[in-house]
């Protein structure tokens, strides 16, 4: 319904609403879309103090390396096998930054998981995973995330 003109006043002209109906409905949508902002504030509250939790880990094939990433996918602890002394320092290397980044694929991985299970699968959720995804993965491209 659109308002209807009821005089002018010293503000100047003073629009009403056609019918109380068309009032009533426009009060329970603003209602509405306030409690839904509510919701999804405590919704963002919730996943933020989830995601400074995870931590990634991960181990290469032959168990020689274990590396976990915190929640920002920085190194927090690198453990090494005795068996390593046994290889060349640059194999090891390789393996350490290749364990390194399948420990930031499994922060990457709870933290989809996290953003889907508190906003769904819409682009709110969509756009924190790109984000993650863009600073612990930045050699992959956007459709690169659900190996």
């Amino acid at each position: 319904m659109s308002p209807v003109a009821a005089g002018s006043g010293p503000l100047g002209r003073v629009d009403m609403w056609a019918d109380d109906a068309a009032l009533d409905a426009a009060e329970r949508r603003l209602d509405e879309w306030e409690t839904s902002l509510a919701e999804r504030a405590n919704r963002a509250k919730a996943l933020s103090a989830t995601m400074r939790e995870l931590t990634g880990i991960a181990h290469n094939a032959d168990r020689t390396v274990d590396v976990t990433v915190d929640s920002n996918g920085l190194l927090i602890d690198l453990r090494l096998d005795e068996r390593i002394r046994q290889q060349p320092a640059a194999h090891t290397a390789r393996q350490i930054l290749d364990t390194t980044n399948a420990a930031r694929a499994d922060l990457l991985r709870q933290v989809s998981d996290a953003a889907t299970q508190s906003f769904g699968d819409n682009a709110s959720a969509q756009a924190i995973i790109d984000s993650y995804r863009s600073r612990l993965l930045p050699d992959q491209g956007p459709n690169d995330a659900h190996r």
